[in-house]
């Protein structure tokens, strides 16, 4: 019998390699995009230096200091202007009851002639549509009393007045605008300035924010040893002078002789005594601005602030002076220009020493190479190097 075919169909060969090979595919594509977008990314940014951060945070202060004096000239020039405005408004004012007064009085006329029968020549007048071009005409002169022509030409003499200052009202209102904009934007300004020299300093770590003090320290000794290089200096030449003033005094001594002692009195007396009595005034007046200054040590730099309880750098010399009975500008730029200028090597107590080329910072020499000023956000009023910034100039006020 022969053998039946089989009709089990046969099975497929089923290959189990492919998925593995497919899966290994995609994950090596995966590696290498990953690896391309990597190389492609930007590298992260590395984090600044702490010497780099002091540079920054410097410079940020240093720009927040000149935005402050900006804003102090603004609000100064604001205060002024608003006090133009506000008697500006009050002229004009008083200057339209005048008008109304005036009015008055040709009103008066115009119902007289009405009991009198007819509309007369200042009523006229008063009601035309053109007033001024009816006053012009001779024929309303010759019929108005001498009276009334003293009431029309003091309403029109009125009226110009008021529309003159009224226009310089306006004119002013415009500035103090722009001047209270001006004030606005330099207080953003400053703000922005600050915000950010303090967003550098929140992110220094522990370690880092010793590292700053440690450059501060360094700066300052660096500032003092100047400080006593220059006290140093103007003590030796103090001491030079003193020895010359003596020496001088010995040989007109020796010349004048004991047979004229009236001449020796009379002579030498103008010439010190008028140098002596100059030095004294100043002395007296630098005085009273250390003793305001130290004061004041210990309360915080505010910026904008003149006093009581804060101050910011010009605020702080404005406000010493002023125990002197001189009277300073607001900003240091303006305070620069006080006075006389004297070179660092002649500086005397009490005299104004200016920071930056900007002319941003200002402070109170007190002797020795030192000062007293109001430094900057985040510190008290306190005694420091005058060589601590670079010096601009210095100028004595008084």
């Amino acid at each position: 019998m022969p053998v039946l075919a089989s009709h089990r169909k046969p099975r497929t060969k089923v290959r189990t390699t492919t998925p593995a090979v497919g899966l290994t595919t995609a994950a090596l594509a995966s590696v290498t995009l990953l690896s391309t977008q990597s190389a492609t990314a930007a590298p992260a940014e590395p984090k600044p230096a702490v010497e780099e951060v002091q540079k920054k945070v410097d410079a940020l202060y240093r720009q927040a200091g000149a935005a402050t004096q900006e804003y102090n000239r603004a609000k100064a020039a604001s205060a002024s202007q608003q006090t133009k405005v506000d008697t500006l408004l009050s002229d004009v004012a008083k200057r339209t009851e005048k008008i109304n007064e005036a009015r008055r009085a040709l009103g008066s006329y115009a119902a007289a002639q009405y009991r009198n029968g007819g509309i007369g020549p200042a009523a006229t007048f008063f009601l035309a549509d053109n007033p001024q071009g009816y006053f012009d005409q001779s024929r309303l002169m010759d019929r108005a009393t001498e009276r009334q022509q003293r009431s029309v030409t003091e309403f029109r003499t009125q009226q110009a007045s008021a529309a003159k200052k009224r226009a310089e009202a306006v004119k002013s209102l415009e500035t103090l605008t722009e001047t209270q904009a001006t004030l606005a934007s330099s207080k953003k300004d400053v703000q922005t300035k600050l915000t950010e020299a303090r967003g550098l300093l929140s992110r220094l770590t522990a370690e880092e924010k010793a590292r700053l003090a440690e450059l501060e320290r360094k700066k300052e000794a660096e500032a003092k040893e100047k400080a006593a290089k220059l006290a140093a200096r103007q003590a030796a030449e103090a001491k030079e002078r003193a020895e010359a003033e003596e020496k001088a005094r010995e040989e007109a001594a020796k010349e004048s002789g004991d047979g004229s002692g009236s001449g020796t009195g009379t002579d030498p007396g103008p010439g010190p005594g008028t140098g002596s009595g100059t030095d004294s005034g100043y002395a007296a007046k630098a005085e009273k601005v250390l003793a305001f200054a130290r004061a004041q040590i210990g309360k915080p730099y505010v910026w904008g602030a003149s006093g009581p309880s804060s101050y910011d750098c010009s605020g702080l010399t404005q406000a010493a002076w002023r125990e002197a009975g001189v009277t300073l500008p607001r900003t240091t730029w303006d305070q620069v220009e006080v006075g006389t200028r004297v070179a660092t090597s002649d500086l005397k107590p009490g005299d104004l020493v200016f920071f930056y080329d900007d002319i941003s910072h200002v402070g109170i020499y007190k002797g020795d190479g030192m000062m007293i000023h109001a430094p900057k956000p985040g510190a008290n009023v306190r005694e420091e190097s005058i060589y601590y910034m670079p010096i601009y100039g210095s100028v004595r006020p008084a």
